[in-house]
């Protein structure tokens, strides 16, 4: 079967397409033939060695399909099932891939394959960021950074569900127009304003009790700026690189912060929670409240080319791979 493997750490000309074998499951997994393959920026950060990984590997860890065989020992899935993972393991990048049963769930028919794939880790991050990690309340004013993509916008219109104004950023105008689209109250140009100063402007010069920001490097500094005491700047991305390290008297000055750094893979550990997640993600989609927006497909042959997009900004809302 095709399968899109990285030969070793760097950019997306390590991304080469490979015949690779295909197994049966075994006992606890199951095998999904894929309708669908999710591209995360996660996926880059294992394709350049931010995030370490054993070279040669297919990339990918969320896809959606059916399920065509089931190995010992599993009761949650049979043969015919539709399914769909988003926290790995690493190979979802092929036609099919071996998941282990239980991190995987099944989709609702209310929930097309595309979609499923398109929301299982971006959506569950969504889920785990506005409700546990920092609860966002009807009322708040918060501050999303990327506002345009795929989290992004999945982010902005759950959080208006909660009753909560969202400022955006975004980095054109054309973007800024999608994030109003999608419930941004307030849309900030990162790259001709002032980020910090038009926050406390929109807010009195309170600031916001929370910023999620999963940019990094570009945008920490006025992530920091833009808190209200006491507030919680969640940095739960890179895009533009890692977020620099701070002294801890930084969070004191600024107004006794909170810094968090946090990961999906820790709110879903468990399959209990994972269910939990995935089915408030269901739900919130299948009612119509929080709309995916497929920005952009690629041929599975032409995951190079989806990288490159990805990694220069040119993508809005989700990208997927199909097979």
């Amino acid at each position: 079967m095709l399968a899109i493997q990285a030969s070793r750490p760097g950019g997306p000309e390590v991304l080469e397409a490979i015949d690779l074998a295909e197994s049966a499951p075994g006992p606890g997994q199951i095998l999904v033939r894929h309708k669908a393959i999710g591209i995360n920026f996660i996926d880059t950060y294992h394709r350049s060695g931010l995030y370490p990984i054993k070279y040669p590997a297919v990339l990918g860890q969320e896809a959606s399909g059916v399920v065509e065989a089931v190995g010992e020992g599993v009761t949650r899935f049979k043969v015919g099932d539709r399914a769909a993972y988003g926290t790995g393991p690493l190979g979802a990048y092929a036609e099919a891939h071996l998941v282990p049963a239980d991190r995987a769930v099944k989709i609702p028919e209310a929930v097309s394959f595309e979609t499923a794939a398109a929301i299982m880790l971006k959506g569950m991050t969504v889920e785990f960021l506005i409700r546990r990690c920092h609860t966002v309340l009807s009322g708040e004013t918060i501050v999303v950074h990327a506002a345009a993509g795929g989290v992004g916008t999945l982010m902005t219109q759950w959080a208006a569900t909660l009753g909560a104004h969202v400022i955006g950023t975004v980095g054109s105008a054309a973007k800024a127009e999608l994030a109003k689209a999608h419930g941004c109250q307030h849309v900030i140009l990162y790259r001709e304003e002032d980020v910090a100063a038009r926050v406390r402007e929109i807010t009195g010069g309170k600031g916001v009790p929370v910023v999620y920001d999963g940019v990094g490097a570009a945008t920490f500094e006025a992530s920091l700026a833009s808190l209200g005491r006491r507030g919680m700047l969640v940095s739960f991305g890179n895009a533009s690189g890692p977020a620099p390290a701070i002294e801890p008297a930084r969070l004191a000055r600024g107004g006794s912060l909170f810094l968090t750094r946090p990961t999906l893979f820790d709110y879903v550990a468990t399959t209990p929670e994972l269910d939990a997640s995935a089915a408030a993600v269901f739900e919130v989609v299948a009612s119509g409240q929080v709309k995916v927006e497929i920005g952009q497909t690629f041929s599975l042959k032409d995951a190079r080319r989806a990288h490159e997009a990805l990694e220069s900004r040119e993508t809005s809302g989700a990208s997927l791979l199909l097979p």
